[in-house]
Order: C-alpha cells, then sequence, then structure tokens
C-alpha cells in the first residue's frame, strides 16, 4: 500500500516510483480508488494511468468505483481501466447488494494465466453464462429489476448533466462548509469529490455526538468517520436521485445541528448554499 494521508487522492508520481522500482516486474495491478467513501477524496484516474505508463510497467489498472459510478465521469476504454468494481447502492440508487465487473482483454488474459483458486469470484463461471443471458448462481432478481429502472432514470436525464448536477450540490455543500468555518477533510481542491463531503469537527469535539443530536431531532442520519478518522468527521452524501431541495434540507439540518450540539460555528452556510445554487439554477 502506497500512502497514509487520508486527506489526499491517490499519489500518481509515488505510484509511478514504485512501479520504476519494481525491476522484476513483480507487481501486478495498481489498485486505486475512485472515490474514498470515507474521506472524500477522488483520485483523478487518467494520472494513474499515465504513470502505469511512463513507467513503463506492466501491471494492471484496477479502480474501485463504488461512490463514483453514475456519479462521477469514469471511461474505461478511454483511460486504460482493466478491471472496474462496482456496486448498486451509491450512485445506480439501489439496496446493496449487486456488484459489477467490467474487465479489459488484458485483464482476461491474466486471468487465464492466473493459478490463484477460486470459485464464486471466477470470472469464467460468470462469462459463459451471461453470453446466453445466463446467472451461474440465484440472481437478486428484484434488484435487476431496480437496476433497469435506475439506468432509464439515468439515461433520461443524460449522463452529462447527472455528473453536473453532482458537482453543483458538491460545490454547494462545500460553500456551505466553508461559511460555517468548518474545514473540509479532501485538503486538495481538485480532488474533491462529488459524491459527498467529509466535514471535520472542531479540536476535541466528538463528530458522533453531533451526529447524534441531528438524528435524534431531525430524524437525519449523517456518514460517520471511520477507522482513524472515527469520531473526527462526518459525511455529507449529495450523490444519486437528489436535488436541491433535498440538498437545503440536508444543510439546514446541519447547520441547526450545529447550533443544537453547540459546534462554534458561523452562521450562514445555508444561505450560501442557496444563493450558489440560485445562481447556477439550470435553464428549463
Amino acid at each position: 500500500m502506497i500512502g497514509e494521508d487520508w486527506r489526499r487522492a491517490a499519489d500518481p508520481e509515488a505510484i509511478e516510483a514504485a512501479l520504476r522500482a519494481d525491476t522484476d516486474k513483480e507487481i501486478k495491478a495498481v489498485c486505486v480508488v475512485q472515490n474514498e467513501t470515507s474521506t472524500g477524496c477522488a483520485t483523478q484516474v487518467p494520472e494513474i494511468r499515465a504513470a502505469i505508463d511512463d513507467a513503463g510497467h506492466p501491471a494492471l489498472l484496477m479502480v474501485d468505483t463504488i461512490s463514483s459510478l453514475a456519479s462521477i465521469d469514469m471511461r474505461m476504454d478511454e483511460w486504460g481501466v482493466d478491471v472496474i468494481v462496482a456496486g448498486s447502492q451509491k450512485g445506480l440508487m439501489l439496496p446493496p447488494g449487486l456488484s459489477f465487473n467490467a474487465i479489459s482483454p488484458k485483464a482476461l488474459a491474466a486471468h487465464e494465466e492466473a493459478g490463484l483458486s477460486r470459485s464464486y469470484w471466477d470470472w469464467s463461471e460468470m462469462l459463459a453464462p451471461n453470453a446466453k443471458g445466463f446467472f451461474p448462481y440465484t440472481p437478486a432478481t428484484n434488484l435487476l429489476y431496480g437496476l433497469v429502472e435506475a439506468i432509464d432514470m439515468l439515461e433520461e436525464e443524460g449522463l452529462d448533466n447527472v455528473f453536473a448536477r453532482h458537482d453543483r450540490h458538491a460545490e454547494a455543500t462545500r460553500r456551505a462548509v466553508q461559511s460555517w468555518g468548518l474545514e473540509i477533510q479532501c485538503v486538495e481542491p481538485r480532488h474533491h469529490s462529488s459524491s459527498l463531503t467529509a466535514i471535520w469537527m472542531p479540536e476535541g469535539l466528538s463528530a458522533d455526538a453531533y451526529r447524534k443530536v441531528v438524528l435524534d431531532n431531525f430524524d437525519m442520519s449523517l456518514g460517520s468517520g471511520l477507522i482513524k478518522v472515527a469520531d473526527k468527521l462526518f459525511r455529507i452524501g449529495h450523490l444519486g436521485d437528489f436535488n436541491d431541495l433535498m440538498l437545503m434540507g440536508t444543510l439546514s439540518g446541519c447547520e441547526m445541528g450545529l447550533e443544537l450540539a453547540k459546534v462554534p460555528h458561523q452562521k450562514g452556510g445555508v444561505d450560501a448554499a442557496m444563493r450558489y445554487l440560485a445562481e447556477t439554477a439550470p435553464a428549463r
């Protein structure tokens, strides 16, 4: 694993250096998360592809798109990605229960040569029945019907419009956070996530206690911090089937919660977000 800084996305320079140092080509794959759900940092996937190419290394590029698929632009072929891992529970607007792989010819060739024992996760077991429209195990039929509807919704809106909507809601959220005088977890603006925003609590205060105040008073559940940022930050999601009114309700609950929980902050975050949304409202 490269890098321990949870406030930044994957570092292409560090990846390139590691690959150049691997003169025996023992590294089989570079694995990155396009959008890290727990931190709100989004990796620029084309930069990782360029790092691999510049190092002249044959490693596969494998990308986790769990919280970015259908929320942030992802171009497998154009960006030279070999394996994509995705799930149903984020941008596809479904309950958890479905997972997807997209696989390049290079990755399939590596799969055929691999000697690692596997069963359920064997692509060969999936590909043969899928060619005839079947699934090798018991499928999650209800979720598949939901997936058809979710894809119809995305195509009706248009993916460019979906991405622009998430970008706009993310920026409005960041403006609210900045107006509150709080700190965004992701320190580099070019790595800011359009799926969610993670916000640090002031030193010495409990993010979980704040989240409980918001839940108890407004029946709104904010995301928690995980592992080494546990109880230090909270997360606002703005992906999926989400609109301006839903965002303003979310930010209002956050700002009222800050007051009730006696978290030091400046008022006006909701107003700042509302102004931005009004200024950038798409033409109808």
